[in-house]
């Protein structure tokens, strides 16, 4: 059966820094709890402890693998993965796990998650979701990667959703089934108290299962003013790049805020409350123009929709600003040197 959504939450470069810290304070929390600081979690890995509380801050795949390296190697107990995974709140996903929490139904939930994958930092290379008969399911993709650190890896993000989940719906997220693709760890029992479901080791795939009713389910704090607030915040994220300065988020934002999205510069610089000579000449002394920007985030808005969801490419165009098609495929062919159907069909993942 063809999934319905099929992500890809790592880069292909396992050194750019395009992942949040989301998340990550529960590992340290847990690791604290056994006497272990944040500075030895992070040690060697080339992240900073204060970056932890940086809501800018962005680390690389390699550094978030390092940080899970260090913890399994520190910790007193076989199970830290779980346990640290179910000390998550909606507040420790920041502004994603508050964009969850507001959404309309469960299943809005799920597919935002998905869509914004990234920002909750999970270490496979792929997750697909689909739907067979009255089960949902989400499988995980690209683990031989992760090598010895799978069983860690698979613990802390699949309790770290599980307790994301339980707290959007608040109740007990009911899991049907979970499979693991490596053995029995000696804490095995845990996992039957963490997910409360039925636990197959020794598969050939990782799996997780549940029943399809619950994607209808509604949110009990939904709200779709929050929610639209939260979403545009996790898109304004998902475009900035490490180290960018106040001007340029001050600029993503007003952006997305803007009835038109992508306005023109003299309409950003009114919103800003500078004439638009100051604001072309306040990026020139950054290097940048305005038309830099506006394209850095349309092109990495697309990209993020050609990866991973399967809408058309005039929808894909609108969402970016673009009047029609036309110049979005010339567009998005001079960013990228391919047109925006190869760019799906080559980064398109296997889910086999």
């Amino acid at each position: 059966m063809k999934p319905i959504k099929v992500v890809t939450p790592v880069s292909g470069d396992p050194d750019l820094p395009n992942q949040n810290l989301l998340g990550l304070g529960a590992l340290a929390a847990e690791l604290a709890s056994e006497g272990i600081s944040v500075r030895d979690l992070f040690a060697r890995t080339g992240v900073d402890a204060a970056q932890l509380e940086d809501a800018h801050a962005r680390i690389s795949h390699r550094q978030r693998i390092a940080i899970y390296r260090n913890a399994k190697k520190l910790a007193k107990r076989s199970d830290i993965g779980l346990l640290a995974g179910a000390r998550q709140r909606i507040s420790d996903y920041g502004i994603y796990g508050y964009a969850m929490v507001s959404s309309p139904t469960f299943g809005d939930a799920l597919l935002f998650s998905l869509d914004h994958v990234t920002m909750a930092g999970p270490a496979v290379k792929q997750i697909s979701f689909q739907i067979d008969g009255d089960l949902a399911i989400l499988r995980s993709h690209g683990l031989d990667t992760l090598g010895d650190l799978l069983p860690f890896a698979a613990e802390f993000w699949r309790s770290s959703m599980t307790s994301l989940f339980s707290r959007v719906l608040e109740i007990p997220f009911p899991t049907a089934r979970m499979i693991f693709p490596f053995a029995a760890p000696t804490h095995w029992r845990n996992y039957e108290r963490m997910f409360n479901c039925p636990i197959e080791f020794d598969a050939g795939t990782m799996e997780w299962h549940f029943s399809a009713d619950v994607l209808s389910k509604s949110c009990p704090n939904a709200n779709p003013i929050t929610a639209k607030i939260c979403q545009q915040v996790c898109d304004i994220v998902m475009t900035e790049s490490p180290g960018e300065s106040e001007l340029v988020r001050k600029i993503r934002v007003a952006c997305f805020n803007s009835p038109k999205r992508f306005p023109p510069a003299g309409a950003i610089a009114s919103d800003l409350g500078v004439s638009l000579r100051t604001l072309h000449r306040k990026l020139a002394d950054e290097g940048l123009s305005y038309q830099s920007i506006v394209d850095a985030m349309r092109r990495s808005i697309a990209t993020e929709l050609l990866e991973n969801t399967h809408l058309g490419i005039e929808q894909i165009s609108e969402r970016v600003g673009f009047a029609d098609a036309v110049g979005f495929r010339k567009a998005f062919k001079k960013w990228t040197g391919r047109s925006p159907s190869e760019f799906r069909l080559r980064d398109t993942p296997q889910t086999s």
